[in-house]
């Protein structure tokens, strides 16, 4: 057929519908076939894609297009993180129904996302706010209730006042709620909650296992948020009392040095050591202003440090002395114990304090070099406190021990004694995962007078969030006004109950929709054992750096809960990791309130999909941040023309051939080219089998159509089987990142398979060698010529060549040559004398 002209939209439209068709992307767990499970992180329904979603679902397409071709059973979905704030928030700015909102932007994301041709299987499109699948998650929800996973407690908690729900401490940022900036409170409420801590010692050990698969970046975030800690746990008694307070610390060879105590405001001992005290109220005030402190804040290392005296005392357990107790703003109670021994001479920290508030110090740790010649710091030349190695002082029988010997000894000595034991403490808190919000999956749970919390009987799942409910201007539920809702019968007693109006943080389902895509249609249970064991793990997740913590951390302990569960096998959902850097558009980041968002569909209207997807993968390697250039698409939409130009020129010669199918090329320019296919070919694998570095790909690709321009009218008459052949790898290699364009020039040389269910084309490495090599010729080290000999001729062969060259006997003549150093295949360097 004739090559016509480019038109994008058509072209693009016509390759689409026939992927549809046939079906192509459409998968099933085939036991004895290699698969590869390619995942990007599915988006929330705001009812527009951004560029960030084309660079994200484009970097996955690539890599599920490439291992197609390379003969791997490719699992490729699709779905909508479709509950929770942003939408019900949207909706309500909107004047809509959350429900409404979410299900019409599903319908227009996904008719954009299609626009880019991407490989999904969309028979495997999950959307969490479907009951459908909700539903199992509730039955989750039960299972860990029955196995002491789930449970319920007053706890202090981060409120958003503006959203109305409360916030894991991972949602909250600088003070600031992660979805509307506002600053957040703290409450104490009744809230369920997920024992993540159960888990942290595995969370943390497996992260070992992903060296190499996910950047050292991630697995250090996790780390730290995980925030393992060895130390020791020790009971300070309170002046005439029988009360107690444990601290933990993990540096209890600095106990002799402790001078006074500090507390965190939520600490429950507070009320109990200020009863009587005349500043009780003062005390009391204090503690209210701190509570309602952003807890990062609290936690920064340049916080300004303030506290207020309880009136309280406690005694140090090796000194004797009396150690005034103090509530402090930078103390935490999701760190050890709430309660902090203070060492102002060796805590940066405590010294702060200490200095402010005119409190005892004592020096305990001498650093090395005055230990050595006899000396001991003094505190009267301390600017800042003492935080390295030394050795003790000032700490009875233990005096002269280096620090970390002297750990170990005072825990063992106060172990003897009841007062002490060694202890690991986490950063990590329990995850709370109740919401007062509307648009979430509601929690199973009911709540009758006479049989308390009483689950929700599995056989009446799901329990259906009513979607005929009017949300309110001020975001808070309705859910607790609606009695059909709440009214309900308890299934043990038959008496009334009444239904927990919470629902669960949407955090919850992005935990596991990647197992729920191994068998979404599965109406009977949350997936077939034998098709999730095919396909899990994930091979390869891409998704955004801001998920580091949130979303990965949960869902590596949601599959290991459903492993100990019985419903999975894998305790890691994802071998792999990429994330992708930000699209910027004049250094910073594309949002709507900078006015700097390009929006793919105008892209797509005057360019075509694969010119945007070209570029977005030529710009930048997908991990680096990648800078919008309207001349960077429109170079994209010109190499896409010449492409096409390249073929529309040839298309009378050209036959339908694959690729690297020349194996017998004649003239010099026909070698030459085959060469740079097969170097293509290699080139193009490498980079992207191993870094995902599609820009070097390209333009490995954008070489080859060089070479074809450079040789394409000398062979076209001579040998079009050389063209035909290049002309084939170069779509083969092009189509995982322009399929459409690739797939119309594939048919237009008279293909009839699809180019999509073509083989990636291998390399043959005897036609990356050249027949000819071209040596450099020196003498006593400066050049005087090159030759051009037989690859890997002999040495003397090379030489005997070099020395008859013309220019090179001139300069040799009335010299005796004293070495002759021949590099094969490189350089002849002629030393003379």
């Amino acid at each position: 057929m004739a090559i016509g002209k480019y038109e994008p939209e058509v072209l693009e439209g016509k390759w689409q519908k026939a992927w549809e068709e046939s079906r192509c992307f459409e998968v099933e767990a085939e036991p004895g076939k290699d698969k590869y499970y390619v995942l990007e992180m599915f988006p929330y329904p705001s009812g527009k894609i951004h560029m960030g979603h084309v660079r994200n679902y484009s970097i996955g397409d690539v890599v599920a297009r490439f291992k197609s071709m390379r003969g791997f059973n490719v699992l490729h979905p699709m779905g909508w993180d479709a509950f929770g704030l942003p939408a019900e928030n949207a909706a309500i700015k909107n004047d809509s129904h959350p429900a409404v909102w979410t299900y019409q932007n599903i319908s227009e994301m996904g008719e954009q996302i299609k626009r880019l041709g991407y490989s999904y299987d969309w028979r495997r499109e999950v959307a969490t706010c479907r009951p459908e699948y909700y539903k199992w998650e509730q039955l989750f929800f039960l299972k860990f209730l029955e196995k002491g996973i789930v449970y319920r407690k007053n706890s202090p908690v981060n409120w958003c006042p503006d959203c109305n729900t409360v916030l894991a401490n991972e949602q909250v940022e600088e003070g600031l709620c992660w979805r509307c900036d506002s600053e957040v409170e703290q409450k104490d409420m009744e809230q369920w909650f997920l024992r993540i801590t159960d888990y942290a010692d595995e969370l943390l050990a497996d992260l070992d296992t992903l060296e190499g698969g996910w950047p050292e970046r991630v697995l250090t975030m996790q780390r730290n948020w995980i925030g393992k800690s060895y130390g020791a746990e020790l009971t300070f008694k309170f002046k005439g009392s029988d009360e107690t307070v444990t601290v933990f610390t993990t540096r209890p060879d600095t106990l002799f040095g402790a001078t006074f105590m500090s507390l965190a405001a939520e600490h429950p001992l507070v009320d109990t050591i200020i009863e009587g005290y005349e500043k009780a109220d003062e005390v009391r005030e204090f503690c209210a202003n701190v509570r309602n402190m952003d807890r990062i804040k609290r936690g920064a290392d340049d916080l300004e440090k303030e506290g207020i005296f309880t009136g309280a005392y406690v005694v140090n357990p090796v000194t004797g002395a009396e150690m005034p107790v103090y509530v402090a703003n930078f103390v935490l109670m999701g760190y050890g114990t709430g309660a902090v021994m203070a060492v102002p001479a060796h805590d940066q920290r405590d010294y702060e304090f200490a200095t402010k508030y005119d409190l005892p110090m004592q020096v305990v740790i001498n650093p090395p070099d005055l230990h050595k010649d006899g000396e001991v710091l003094r505190l009267e030349d301390m600017t800042e406190a003492y935080t390295a190695p030394g050795m003790l002082v000032n700490s009875g029988q233990f005096d002269g021990m280096d620090n970390e010997s002297a750990k170990k000894a005072v825990v063992e000595h106060l172990d003897k004694s009841g007062l002490g034991e060694m202890a690991v403490n986490y950063r990590l808190r329990d995850w709370n995962v109740s919401r007062q919000r509307f648009w979430g999956a509601p929690i199973p749970v009911m709540y009758c007078e006479s049989c308390g919390v009483v689950p929700v009987p599995e056989d009446q799942l799901p329990v259906q969030l009513p979607e005929n409910a009017q949300v309110r201007k001020d975001g808070r539920s309705p859910l607790p006004l609606m009695d059909e809702f709440v009214n309900t019968t308890c299934p043990k007693c038959g008496g009334p109950a009444r239904r927990e109006t919470d629902t669960l943080d949407t955090f919850f389902e992005s935990s596991w929709y990647f197992l729920r895509y191994c068998d979404a249609r599965n109406a009977d249970a949350p997936w077939d054992r034998e098709k999730l064991d095919y396909w899990m793990q994930v091979d390869q997740y891409i998704g955004g750096i801001e998920h580091a913590i949130l979303h990965l951390l949960y869902a590596r302990f949601f599959t290991k809960l459903l492993r100990d569960l019985g419903y999975a096998t894998t305790g890691e959902p994802f071998a792999n990791l990429l994330t992708q850097g930000m699209v910027l558009k004049d250094g910073a980041k594309m949002s709507k309130s900078k006015g700097n968002v390009v929006g793919p569909g105008e892209m797509i209207a005057k360019y075509g999909a694969d010119a945007t997807r070209l570029f977005i993968l030529f710009a930048a390697p997908p991990a680096k941040e990648l800078e919008w250039s309207d001349r960077g698409i429109e170079g994209a939409f010109r190499f896409v023309n010449r492409l096409w130009r390249l073929v529309e020129d040839l298309e009378a010669v050209l036959s339908p051939v694959d690729p690297c199918s020349c194996t017998n090329p004649e003239s010099e320019a026909a070698k030459s080219l085959r060469r740079k296919e097969h170097d293509t070919v290699r080139r193009v694998t490498r980079d992207i089998e191993n870094e995902f570095q599609f820009n070097t790909a390209i333009a490995a690709v954008m070489e080859l159509v060089n070479e074809l321009y450079g040789c394409k009218d000398e062979l076209r008459e001579s040998e079009p089987e050389a063209l035909s052949s290049a002309v084939a790898t170069a779509l083969t290699l092009l189509s995982p990142v322009t399929p459409h364009v690739c797939e119309e020039l594939w048919s237009a040389t008279g293909h009839e398979k699809m180019l999509v269910a073509q083989s990636w084309p291998e390399y043959d490495e005897a036609a990356l060698v050249k027949d000819e090599v071209t040596v450099v010729i020196q003498v006593n080290g400066k050049v005087r010529g090159k030759i051009n000999v037989p690859n890997n001729a002999p040495k003397d062969e090379t030489e005997k060549t070099a020395m008859e060259q013309e220019n090179v006997a001139k300069h040799l003549e009335g010299k005796t040559v004293r070495k002759v150093i021949v590099i094969p295949n490189k350089l002849v360097n002629i030393v003379v004398g």
